[in-house]
């Protein structure tokens, strides 16, 4: 978590150092509240992400220092389930991802152990296990079978905070944060070493800054990221890499600011957009919809 002064000097670097672009509205509407985040414990949101096992549901986690655990919650930002992964450390967890994996038609949960706002650590960490199925009545369980995919960058050591499953391809793209005019975006192809250190690809850079969160839609053909101020949209025209596409531009879609925002997700319903926050200024998280205009529908 940040100070009060803190977040106003990133306001400020991110307002003079992100690309001028003209906002548009013209998919989505505007965000709503879709209720105030019930569990106490959920004091660092950092990452969520649409269940696909779970309908009407979200994943998500605190940042570095709390305890390894995710957080079910649903549509209303009601609690449903915790959920510990055992043996491991939340060193700083800033992200995670529900996609593909190694196994034909399961669910996977990604959640990227990627954070490193020193820039001290070489090796980042993704963990990734099947998503569970959980009932109502399931308030907590404990992970132990999970694949650990370690990787470094090739350019130096950077902090990131956004991680990206691409449902087509099964790479999975990591985007940095902290450049002052062009983040990196990353790649680790698929199949993933579990046992190697991997290099991870770095496959382009983007006119953006201090990018915090990052989705790419179930079906593959739309791409969120987002900054503390902004969020940027991509869909695809025609058959194109990710890569390809986040070389086209952006356009900018509603948000609402808040206290301190590092979590995006598309809704796997395909009807539009959520974020989350940190607890930040005494303000609670919300949950918050951005609902998809009819129109784009598919």
């Amino acid at each position: 978590m940040k100070s009060f002064c803190s977040i106003l000097a990133l306001s400020f670097i991110i307002s003079t150092c992100e690309p001028k672009k003209s906002p548009t509205s013209e998919s989505f509407l505007p965000g709503v509240s879709k209720g105030i985040l019930d569990n106490g414990e959920i004091k660092e949101a950092s990452g969520i992400a649409s269940s696909k096992e779970n309908p009407h549901m979200f994943w998500t986690h605190n940042d570095s220092g709390n305890k390894p655990e995710l957080f079910l919650i649903d549509a209303n930002a009601k609690c449903k389930t915790t959920v510990f992964l055992s043996g491991i450390k939340n060193r700083d967890w800033e992200d995670i991802a529900v996609g593909p994996g190694p196994m034909k038609d399961r669910s996977y949960i990604y959640v990227g152990d990627i954070g490193d706002n020193s820039a001290q650590h070489e090796i980042k960490f993704i963990y990734r296990f099947i998503e569970p199925k959980l009932s109502d009545t399931t308030k907590q369980i404990s992970i132990s079978e999970f694949d650990t995919i370690k990787f470094s960058l090739p350019d130096g050591i950077r902090d990131t905070e956004s991680l990206m499953i691409d449902p087509l391809t099964k790479n999975i793209y990591i985007i940095s944060k902290r450049e002052p005019k062009e983040v990196h975006v990353y790649k680790l192809p698929f199949p993933q070493s579990t046992t190697e250190v991997i290099t991870a690809a770095l496959v382009l850079k983007i006119p953006y800054t201090f990018i915090v969160a990052g989705d790419i839609s179930a079906d593959g053909s739309e791409v969120l990221i987002k900054s503390y101020s902004n969020i940027y949209y991509w869909k695809k025209k025609q058959d194109k890499s990710i890569e390809e596409l986040l070389k086209t531009p952006a356009s900018i879609l509603p948000y609402e600011t808040e206290a301190q925002g590092e979590a995006i997700t598309f809704d796997r319903a395909n009807e539009g957009y959520y974020t989350l926050s940190e607890e930040a200024n005494m303000k609670k998280p919300h949950l918050m919809f951005y609902k998809r205009i009819a129109k784009d529908v598919k």
